[in-house]
């Protein structure tokens, strides 16, 4: 049975990607396998950008599974939200295709690391919001925070939100870049830290240079 988790953040561009990277590219020691997904990208043509970032970090070139679509089965042009980018090409993001192509990738893999895409209230659908497919299939979850300005608010009401779903949190990793202000990333990490020991005591805390380090999710 495949190990999968999924990797979400507490807006857009706070790392999800990079993070999804290096993980992927520690865990991927044979004869140990893994494998990164996306589940939608918008603002491309042909195969996911984040897929190919993904195995360019892994050392690793495309897969047969990306050029077939399997590690990311929506596709758009429009660089927009996956619910309005679908629209626009007349197409509808369904969770049955989504789910299927996992349950292909784990006949074949140890491990599944399906990056999101934004954060967790994005809508895939007019019914479906990320958060809702997570709970839906009980993915374990890695939340990436960042140091913004900004951060403690979304990363809280991030942390609610999965609470309020049932979603299991795995790990927090807290990405101290872009390095905007060191007093604010620091005390936001402080603050981040201790209201994950109260109320998520068995969540995993770890920030990007922990994973730069190795860090894995075994």
């Amino acid at each position: 049975m495949a190990q999968i988790f999924f990797i979400s953040g507490i807006d857009t561009d706070c790392g999800k990607t990079y993070i999804t990277s290096l993980i992927a590219r520690n865990m991927n020691t044979k004869p140990y396998s893994v494998i990164t997904q996306k589940i939608v990208q918008t603002g491309c043509l042909a195969i996911s950008n984040d897929i190919i970032e993904h195995r360019k970090a892994m050392g690793i070139n495309l897969l047969p599974e990306d050029t077939d679509g399997t590690t990311c089965p929506y596709v758009f042009k429009f660089a927009a939200s996956p619910h309005i980018a679908s629209k626009i090409e007349g197409r509808t993001i369904e969770d049955s295709i989504l789910y299927n192509s996992t349950t292909k990738l784990a006949q074949h893999y140890d491990t599944i690391l399906i990056e999101g895409v934004g954060g967790l209230c994005v809508p895939l659908n007019d019914t479906m919001l990320v958060a809702d497919y997570v709970a839906k299939h009980s993915f374990p979850l890695v939340l990436i925070s960042s140091s913004k300005l900004g951060s403690i608010n979304h990363t809280l009401l991030s942390l609610e939100l999965c609470k309020q779903k049932n979603i299991a949190i795995h790990t927090l990793v807290y990405n101290i870049f872009p390095h905007a202000d060191t007093t604010i990333a620091e005390s936001s990490f402080q603050y981040i830290s201790h209201y994950m020991h109260v109320n998520f005591p068995d969540t995993h805390i770890c920030t990007n240079i922990d994973v730069e380090q190795g860090y894995s999710l075994l």
